[in-house]
Parts: structure tokens; C-alpha cells; sequence
């Protein structure tokens, strides 16, 4: 039995959905049947129960599951536990940083940077909350703040850091004396997303919810950064969701005629946590900075 073998299983297992495992693998679908095949042929049990619609565990599939992930969670802990036997007193470890973090959670950072000091230099790494979320799993990041939800994979833990407000963002000579705006005055006006580069899964759900409560035109702007998007909202052409704290550094993109307002009759919040990895935190290498990280964020933040 190959480890990979175990691996497609696992794909499978999480997705439920051949052709959305193969996607994850990057490989088409048909191998992937092939090898889950070769796979039950050696364990002597079927593992899925398959039909044109559906595919479900069967009881043997549901008793690899934990074996699998045992199996696959010591094989992936192999490279850093060798590592920390070889390793400086004071290590060097990379927190993934996305786009627009708040500077209060900033501050409360640097004081987990301080509180581990001693044992651990902490260093930033700037991306997207989707790839961030990737390179922790593969051991490339020793943990990353995020953008929640974030990644459905039971290896990695997660911790709520900050709740912030989100406003609508408008153009200040359209809502001039504005101190709020409701959904529906917002009904006829497209609504620009967030920039490609740090769209996930919360703006991705945000998008529907906006369709569902009446927000159907949309404006494509494929590679737009903020910049790009605050220029179409400034022109009258849209209205985009941003952070409402005027200290967020997303404010700072901003252009003379925008504006941030809340709205009246729509709440939406957006959660950043702190992601891990379990097997580096329950007795690896982490240990002791998720133990920081715990005392540092015993109180999550709010904006």
C-alpha cells in the first residue's frame, strides 16, 4: 500500500465528490477512481458506495478514516520533528499575515512576538487567506492569521481573534449627509467584490447573501485591487463591502468621493482567527506558542 493511495482516500473521504477531490489533487478524476479501486482491491473491503448522484463511506471506509489520518498526520510530522531535534535554542518561525489586518490586532501580535521572545523569533508573510491556509497545512507557515471560515481540514485548529464591522461602501456625493444606508436603496446599484487577490470563502458566502436579500447586479473586475475597486465606486458605477473602522488600513485606499457607511438593516461582521496545525501543537513544536497565543487571545477582539 502507498502513502498516496491514502491520500487520495482522504481527498475523497473529505469531499465526497470525485471530481472536486480530483481538482484538490490537481489530476482528472478517472486515475483517481482507478487508484481508489486498486486501493479497496488490497484492502479486500469496498470504501465507497457509489451511484450517479452520490457517494458515501461505507463501514469500512468510515474505519480507514482515522487510521488514514493517523497514519498521514505522523508520516507529514516527520520533517519538523527531525527539525526541532536539530534546531537553534531560538527558533525562527513565519505567521501568515493577510491583506488589511487591524492594527489593534497588529499590537496584540507583536505582544505574542514578545510574549515568546525567549524561544521564538516571529516573523510575517504576507498572502491571501486561502494560500496562507495551504502553507500551513503543508508545514511552510508555523501558523497564519485568517479570514473565517477558512479551510475544512481536521488537521488544523483554529481560534477566533477579532470580530469587525463592515459597511457599504458608497459614493459620498450620492448618500451626501449620510450617517447609514439601507440594503434596498442599494438594490439598482452593482456591487463591486472584494479584490481577487484576497477573496475566500467569508466574501464568497457574503456574495450569495447579498443576492438572496435582493443585490443581484454585480460588477466583474476580474484582477481589481482595492485601488481599482475605490475608483469605481468613486465614479458612481457601484458600491463595494468594506471594513467600517476608520482605522482599518483598507480605509486608506479610499478615494475624496467615497464614503463608508453602515448599514441600517444588514449586520454582516467579518472573523479573523489564528490558525495551526494540531500535531504541532499538542506536544510538537508549537506548543509553546499555542499556549502564548491562548493567553494573549483569551478575549477576542471587536471593531
Amino acid at each position: 500500500m502507498e502513502l498516496l493511495h491514502l491520500r487520495y482516500f482522504l481527498a475523497v473521504a473529505q469531499e465526497l465528490n470525485f471530481s472536486t477531490a480530483a481538482r484538490k489533487l490537481h489530476m482528472a478524476a478517472s486515475p483517481l477512481s482507478r487508484r481508489i479501486k486498486d486501493l479497496e482491491n488490497e484492502v479486500g473491503h469496498r470504501l465507497f458506495d457509489r451511484d450517479t448522484h452520490h457517494v458515501r463511506l461505507t463501514a469500512a471506509g468510515n474505519a480507514l478514516l482515522p487510521i488514514a489520518r493517523g497514519v498521514l498526520e505522523q508520516v507529514d510530522s516527520i520533517t519538523w520533528r527531525l527539525d526541532e531535534t536539530a534546531r537553534p535554542q531560538r527558533a525562527t518561525l513565519l505567521l501568515g499575515m493577510p491583506t488589511g489586518v487591524h492594527p489593534d490586532l497588529r499590537e496584540r501580535m507583536d505582544a505574542l512576538a514578545e510574549r515568546v521572545s525567549d524561544r521564538f523569533e516571529i516573523k510575517r508573510w504576507p498572502g491571501g487567506t486561502d494560500r496562507l491556509v495551504d502553507a500551513v497545512c503543508d508545514g511552510r507557515l508555523a501558523l497564519t492569521l485568517a479570514r473565517l471560515p477558512a479551510g475544512g481540514d481536521p488537521a488544523l485548529e483554529q481560534l477566533p481573534v477579532m470580530s469587525e464591522r463592515l459597511g457599504a461602501v458608497v459614493p459620498r456625493d450620492r448618500f451626501a449627509g449620510r450617517e447609514s444606508v439601507a440594503l434596498a436603496e442599494l438594490a439598482e446599484v452593482a456591487y463591486a467584490g472584494s479584490p481577487t487577490a484576497v477573496t475566500n470563502a467569508y466574501f464568497r458566502g457574503l456574495d450569495q447573501q447579498l443576492a438572496e436579500l435582493g443585490i443581484k447586479k454585480r460588477i466583474e473586475l476580474g484582477s481589481a485591487t482595492f485601488e481599482g475597486i475605490s475608483e469605481i465606486v468613486s465614479s458612481g458605477l457601484a458600491f463595494s463591502i468594506s471594513m467600517l473602522d476608520s482605522r482599518s488600513p483598507v480605509q486608506n485606499y479610499r478615494l475624496d468621493n467615497v464614503a463608508v457607511l453602515p448599514f441600517s438593516d444588514f449586520h454582516p461582521r467579518l472573523e479573523t482567527g489564528l490558525i495551526w496545525r494540531k500535531d504541532r501543537a499538542n506536544g510538537g513544536d508549537l506548543r509553546e506558542v499555542v499556549a502564548a497565543v491562548r493567553e494573549v487571545f483569551a478575549e477576542p477582539l471587536r471593531s
